[in-house]
């Protein structure tokens, strides 16, 4: 792929409008004014539905109530948009209210039928080249019938005029996605097993996943659903860090309500937040996937549109490389300023999806982009966008695993993007995100590219602390068996928690994460657990009766950003069990995310699997919800099929 061609004198005139269009004090500015409304459903307000100026980055969510904010010029259009409900544009005239109504549900086109996506040779329907993406495709001479989703249809017709211009489409389904399997974490003895480690996560594509399928009316696979992700999708109010450390430790015990007779513990960091004038220069590399299997319009479309809002977050400190791969990779877009943001949203604009995907050989080019543009002290990062569909070059979870342990060593930290749906490689994104010092976000709408690459742009993008290791030694004198709620994917071994050369999670500018462990208090009878037989040659007794108050001791190591040694901080929990009527709304909203995560995934050791339950321990623990999203994950509760 060549590299953008920048002629001169048009690019000068280019940046001398846009400089005027975006200057405050200018008149198109002035011409802006503030329209407000509230944007529903027939059944009432939609909480955290999204508003965007089309042809702009400029967008906001409808609050709790669905009222939302925006300014726009008149002429300009708004785009209404909900997941799962079909959108809406409205341009903008004299008025000042514009109140909307969404139509829920996404419509199929009427029926023919048979896959996604194919490669043409020379775009004629006569030779056609199946590659398989989890779709099938038909051809013959005359015509090509396309079966799967109707979000992965594609217009043929703009490659040739023969091609028909509309396809039908079967019911939804997941085709050739590929989730990892894991075995639910189970109820352990402190006597025989006394300490718990493991690695942050703070990554919440798992939660976004999810959502994607609730909303498309699909069974949620049970492999897709990692309960730490959809309870850290959630921000909590825990207090911001004082002192040495880059992150506070906040600690919660009471009773859990999926198991009555059973004890909730809850863990919660929040890191430091870091001011906007404080935060590093930046060397970004995008890499991002132009293969085949990008073509539909939930994945390169929307990675693009994206991408800009990541765009817009860019200081002239910073500076951003874009490497593109498909059957080959490639450098599209040199290091450039941030401040130049015409120049790479213009390389974005130029992107189209065609051929294979050689994801191994993308990765070490924008690691070897990102290493020779090294900023020392900054914040150097590849960002991925892709389905994490790899099929040329090392392409197998173990392959990707090898690379990306690596090319960690080089000091550059990776931030996973994923898209799509019928082809998508979840298990792939995740093993880069765990074992290359990153995190991951599945996007399905510009709602959520808002969430996670606008609003939470610190936290996505600026490490605080590395290597994070959280290792819990709970007291046998009040613990009969504990277990760790998800976090099946981050377990280490006790050895691992002070051994420097194992990797663990990262926590960005802001970022908050939980655990959540469930006790069996001693002398409580649970069918989920059955005491081994006491020892004969190791004696095991509780502790001396002065740590009698002590419920469990945690240790937590980090590394500074750029740092090879860890730091360690201790923290104790109190014997002291509170009702759950007495803890606080985010205990309890945090333990209705965790169980309705245990149903989706049908766990063995829950006896209450009550979907009412639930919803009243969410609904009665929403006050602190100003985007609208625990509102949206009632919503996402009422519509699931179960």
């Amino acid at each position: 792929m060549k590299n953008s061609k920048i002629f001169s004198s048009a690019i000068a005139m280019l940046f001398c409008i846009v400089a005027f269009a975006q200057d405050p004090s200018n008149s198109e500015q002035a011409k802006q004014k503030t329209i407000t409304g509230v944007v529903s459903d027939k059944l009432g307000p939609l909480p955290g539905a999204s508003i965007v100026v089309k042809g702009t980055t400029r967008g906001t969510q409808t609050d709790f109530d669905g009222k939302y904010s925006i300014k726009a010029k008149e002429g300009e259009t708004l785009v209404f948009s909900f997941t799962g409900y079909n959108s809406k544009t409205v341009k903008v005239k004299k008025a000042t209210t514009i109140n909307v109504v969404l139509d829920s549900g996404v419509t199929l086109d009427e029926v023919v039928v048979v896959g996604y996506n194919a490669e043409y040779d020379s775009y004629s329907p006569k030779r056609v080249k199946e590659k398989a993406a989890g779709v099938q495709v038909v051809a013959n001479s005359s015509s090509i019938s396309i079966r799967g989703n109707s979000l992965m249809k594609q217009e043929y017709n703009s490659y040739n005029p023969n091609y028909p211009s509309k396809h039908d489409v079967i019911a939804p389904n997941i085709g050739d996605e590929d989730y990892g399997t894991f075995v639910e974490n189970v109820f352990e003895s402190p006597k025989s097993s006394p300490l718990s480690t493991f690695s942050i996560d703070v990554d919440n594509a798992s939660y976004t996943n999810v959502r994607r399928f609730i909303n498309n009316g699909q069974k949620v696979p049970k492999d897709a659903v990692r309960v730490e992700e959809m309870m850290n999708f959630f921000k909590y109010n825990y207090p911001q860090p004082k002192g040495e450390h880059p992150f506070s430790i906040n600690s919660e015990y009471s009773e859990c309500p999926w198991n009555t007779n059973n004890k909730l513990v809850r863990i919660g960091l929040q890191g430091k937040n870091i001011d906007d004038e404080k935060l590093p220069a930046s060397n970004l590399v995008f890499l991002i996937d132009v293969s085949g299997s990008m073509f539909s319009e939930n994945k390169l479309p929307l990675l693009k549109q994206s991408m800009k809002v990541l765009v817009n977050q860019l200081r002239a400190e910073d500076k951003v490389s874009i490497v593109v791969y498909a059957g080959a990779a490639g450098m599209v877009l040199p290091p450039t300023s941030g401040d130049k943001k015409m120049t790479i949203i213009d390389a974005l604009e130029k992107l189209s999806a065609g051929g294979s995907t050689a994801g191994g050989a993308g990765i070490q080019l924008a690691y070897k982009t990102a290493k020779e543009n090294f900023i020392k002290n900054g914040n150097n990062r590849v960002v991925l966008a892709t389905d994490g569909d790899f099929n040329v070059g090392a392409s197998s979870d173990n392959d990707m695993q090898r690379l990306i342990e690596e090319e960690r060593k080089s000091g550059v930290f990776l931030t996973c993007l994923g898209f799509g749906m019928g082809n998508y490689k979840d298990s792939k994104m995740e093993t880069l995100a765990n074992k290359g010092n990153g995190n991951y976000a599945y996007i399905d709408n510009i709602q959520e590219a808002n969430r996670i690459l606008g609003k939470e742009f610190k936290g996505s993008m600026f490490a605080i602390a590395k290597d994070v290791k959280i290792q819990i030694e709970f007291n046998p004198a009040h613990v009969q068996a504990y277990r760790l709620i998800g976090y099946e994917n981050r377990k280490l071994r006790p050895e691992d928690f002070k051994n420097d050369a194992i990797d663990a999670g990262e926590l960005g500018s802001g970022h908050n994460v939980t655990a959540l462990y469930e006790i069996i208090p001693v002398n409580t009878k649970s069918k989920f657990f059955t005491p081994t037989d006491k020892l004969k040659y190791t004696k095991t007794e509780p502790s001396a009766t002065n740590l009698g108050a002590e419920l469990a001791t945690i240790k937590f190591r980090y590394k500074k950003p750029d740092g090879e040694k860890s730091i360690e901080m201790v923290e104790v929990i109190k014997n002291n069990a509170l009702t759950l009527e007495q803890t606080s709304e985010d205990f309890k909203f945090c333990a209705s995310v965790a169980w309705f995560g245990l149903k989706l995934r049908d766990s063995e050791l829950v006896s209450n699997k009550s979907i009412s339950d639930i919803k009243n321990l969410a609904k009665n623990n929403i006050k602190n919800d100003n985007e609208g999203y625990k509102a949206e994950f009632i919503r996402l509760m009422e519509a699931v099929n179960l």
